[in-house]
């Protein structure tokens, strides 16, 4: 039988290679570059987290919001027009969950507000350059 230590090398030798071919994979090799690991460890340590989460949880919470954002776009792909994605789709889907609704129409507000804010700074901005 193997000791504690010996299992853990084992272990080591295991994982390494599986390591160094992720960070050499392309796009074709199957592994997924991580696309929000940055603003998932600031949300992670927004919401009480440590401030230097473990990569296996962010990894892991990153999968699951990838997941997340698949599955929706693909049902509001189904619902609406075909090939496309509109606002309406994703409200369609959320329709029954009050706080989904509620988020979408707080950030579809939010961003409204924010193309207002630039344009009337872009506004004062070519008006003080004339």
């Amino acid at each position: 039988m193997a000791t504690a230590d010996e299992s853990f090398d084992q272990f080591e030798d295991d994982e390494t290679p599986d390591v160094a071919a992720s960070e050499s994979a392309g796009p074709s090799s199957g592994v997924r570059k991580r696309l929000f690991s940055k603003e998932l460890r600031c949300m992670m340590y927004g919401f009480g987290d440590d401030q230097n989460p473990y990569t296996e949880s962010v990894d892991m919470l990153e999968d699951i919001v990838v997941e997340f954002i698949t599955q929706m776009t693909q049902q509001a792909m189904e619902v609406g027009r075909s090939g496309r994605v509109q606002v309406e789709d994703v409200l369609y889907l959320v329709r029954k969950d009050k706080r989904k609704a509620a988020r979408v129409h707080e950030l579809l507000n939010m961003n409204e507000e924010l193309k207002k804010a630039r344009k009337a700074f872009d506004e004062v901005k070519y008006a003080g350059s004339s």
